[in-house]
């Protein structure tokens, strides 16, 4: 999930928001300034309720954040790298570079998330009771107890032992260490994720065909998403165990043709087109990359403008390129290959450019880690 705009730093790590939170920011405003707080605590000005949905929506993702920053922090404890926050329509995700080393470190990056929450709701309840022992009976009351509901209700959903949640990765590393198997753990908690997915979607769609409205969708949504992110991790696990142990220098492309990002298309056409026999020209000033070039990018410019565009104007953005170093694990590239539309990795040594991946070379690696845990399991 990719971040719109960029808000910040928090504990050293940048926070992104997609587009899709002012979908749901709204949504919950509205729901709790226009419906649960009037109906709840009638007789107030409409400022006073739009005013309190706000402030809670507000806090609310807040609290989100508080609990993917303690993901981005414990991981970095244990020795991850975490190259960004981003908040979304489903709550959040901490973006690691690389996996736990083992089940320990696993478990205890995956429940500080829900234990934060957890404490967030204690938290805001017990405000909400101190509030309430004052004779207080207003919107106050009715943000802090929502807030504190959320947020247990964000904890305990979070710990159920399916993948993506909190709790698949709990349930992975308690399959890890009882088999050793890190993949075999992935493959439990990712079918778990499956099994809570279809169950949503039933539930929802039974809520909704009772007349819940659109919560039942809502949950029927929901479920919709953990199945798709199930399967993705199930694939993803597989994929992993494939290429365990092979590095990004195993795969690259060594000493790869370059260009100036000066270059018209036309002179790339007429000059390199031919000559050049993979299809993503890196750009580079000084042997440091600056840019990348695919054939799809450059058939995209009409013939009578290629003379007058320079390759820069259509090439892959040096902000979006995606870097990797040849003693890295491809594995731990993978989940960073989305970045740039174009799937490529430019690999550097320092800040020069040594090599590239392309999809080929990752199919070729992931052909030969196949056959090998094949050979393997054979014996």
């Amino acid at each position: 999930m990719r971040a719109s705009f960029r808000i910040g730093r928090v504990a050293g790590v940048p926070v992104g928001v997609n587009w899709s939170v002012l979908v749901i920011f709204a949504l919950i405003a509205w729901a709790l300034s226009a419906s649960q707080f009037p109906q709840v605590y009638p007789g107030r000005p409409g400022w006073a309720y739009l005013l309190a949905g706000l402030s809670a929506a507000v806090v609310f993702f807040l609290g989100l954040l508080a609990h993917e920053v303690s993901h981005a922090v414990v991981a970095k404890r244990n020795g991850l790298e975490v190259e960004g926050i981003t908040l979304w329509l489903f709550g959040g995700v901490a973006e690691l570079r690389g996996e736990a080393k083992d089940p320990g470190a696993e478990l205890r990056i995956a429940g500080v998330g829900p234990l934060v929450s957890l404490l967030l709701g204690l938290f805001f309840g017990g405000i909400a009771l101190a509030v309430a022992v004052t004779g207080e009976r207003g919107l106050l009351l009715g943000a802090l107890s929502w807030l504190a509901g959320i947020n247990v209700l964000l904890a305990v959903f979070n710990i159920l032992p399916a993948a993506p949640l909190d709790g698949g990765r709990l349930l992975r590393a308690a399959v890890w260490k009882a088999t050793g198997d890190r993949t075999k753990g992935s493959v439990v908690a990712a079918r778990a994720g499956w099994v809570l997915g279809v169950a949503l979607i039933g539930l929802g769609l039974w809520r909704f065909l009772v007349g819940a409205g659109v919560g039942g969708l809502w949950l029927a949504l929901i479920g919709w998403f953990l199945i798709g992110a199930a399967g993705l991790e199930e694939r993803q696990a597989r994929l992993g165990s494939a290429l365990r142990g092979v590095r990004v220098g195993d795969v690259m492309t060594a000493q790869p043709q370059t260009a100036s990002g000066e270059m018209t298309v036309a002179d790339f056409v007429d000059h390199y087109l031919f000559a050049y026999r993979h299809t993503a020209l890196p750009l580079v000033e000084q042997g440091r990359p600056v840019g990348l070039v695919t054939l799809d990018r450059v058939r995209g410019v009409s013939p009578d403008q290629r003379g007058t565009t320079r390759l820069a104007e259509v090439a892959c953005r040096a902000d979006d390129l995606v870097l990797a170093r040849p003693e890295e694990e491809l594995t731990d590239l993978l989940p960073r290959l989305s970045r740039c539309a174009d799937g490529r990795a430019l690999v550097v040594t320092g800040d020069q450019l040594v090599g590239i991946v392309s999809p080929t070379d990752i199919s070729r690696a992931v052909q030969r880690g196949t056959l090998r845990d094949q050979a393997t399991s054979g014996r």
